[in-house]
């Protein structure tokens, strides 16, 4: 049924966001330190894993791909503004190192682009070979 793959993915989302606090406190912060990432590995982990092993339906699997299409998006939209505001009150050295993280990604870009692009023993035609 479509309701277990909700409740799959309400599971792994509070999973989640319990180690996220954990490990906030564990390392002395006072906030959730990767919970949503966490979530979402553990959701494609456990249902690759239930997948496999045929106790994941394709219907349950149409509830957590309804959900991945509409609230992992708002989640992720959501921590990446906390992670804003977080960097704008930590300081000049925080957002130096978001920006820095930012530019490098898309001078990487082109460099990835060429990776993904090659082909094992292509050769690339001259001028006189048309």
């Amino acid at each position: 049924m479509i309701i277990y793959g909700v409740a799959f993915l309400a599971l792994c989302t509070l999973t989640g966001l319990f180690i996220g606090e954990l490990l906030g406190k564990w390392m002395g912060i006072p906030a959730n330190v990767g919970g949503v990432g966490i979530a979402m590995l553990l959701l494609i982990g456990l249902g690759s894993y239930l997948g496999n092993r045929g106790l994941f339906t394709g219907k349950s699997e149409q509830g957590v791909s309804f959900w991945a299409a509409i609230y992992i998006p708002i989640v992720v939209a959501m921590a990446a503004q906390q992670n804003v505001y977080g960097a704008i009150s930590g300081g000049p050295m925080a957002i130096l190192a978001g920006t820095l993280a930012v530019v490098l990604g898309f001078a990487l870009v082109p460099v990835l682009v060429r990776i993904g692009n090659r082909e094992p023993n292509a050769t690339v035609p001259t001028k006189e070979a048309g």
